[in-house]
C-alpha cells in the first residue's frame, strides 16, 4: 500500500474516533447526563458550561465533517484542540489524574485527524480567507 493510501486510512481513524468521542460528549453535556455533571463539578466550572461546551462540539464535529469550508474546518480543529487540552489542564490540575485521559486521547485524536487531511482540505497562503 503507498503512503497516500496510509494516510488516508489514519486520517479516517482518527477522524471517526475524534467525531464517536466529541459528539457522545457534546451529546451528553446537551442533555445535562449526570456522568458529565459529575466531570465538571469538581473542576468548579458551572453546570451551564455544559450547554455550552456541548453545542460548540457537536457544532464542530459538523464542520469538520462536511465538504469545503477550509478556513471554518481550522477554526473547528483549533476549537476542539482547545478544549481538550483544557479538559487536560483541568483535570490535572484538580489532581484527577486518570479522568485526564480520555481527553488526552482526544487531543491526539485531534491532532492526527487535523495532520493526515487531505492536501486539498488543508489552507494554503493563497487561499487562507
Amino acid at each position: 500500500m503507498n503512503k497516500q493510501r496510509w494516510n488516508h486510512i489514519i486520517y479516517w481513524v482518527a477522524t471517526l474516533l475524534m467525531v464517536f468521542g466529541q459528539f457522545g460528549s457534546g451529546a451528553a453535556a446537551l442533555l445535562q447526563l449526570q456522568g458529565m455533571v459529575d466531570l465538571i463539578i469538581p473542576l468548579g466550572y458551572p453546570q451551564y458550561f455544559l450547554y455550552i461546551i456541548g453545542m460548540w462540539k457537536i457544532l464542530g464535529v459538523i464542520v469538520i465533517l462536511i465538504p469545503g469550508y477550509k478556513l471554518v474546518k481550522e477554526w473547528a480543529y483549533a476549537g476542539l484542540f482547545f478544549a481538550m487540552t483544557g479538559a487536560v489542564f483541568s483535570h490535572l490540575a484538580s489532581g484527577q489524574i486518570v479522568e485526564a485521559s480520555a481527553p488526552l486521547m482526544q487531543t491526539i485524536f485531534i491532532v492526527v485527524s487535523w495532520y493526515f487531511r487531505k492536501p486539498e482540505m488543508k489552507l494554503s497562503p493563497s487561499n487562507n480567507f
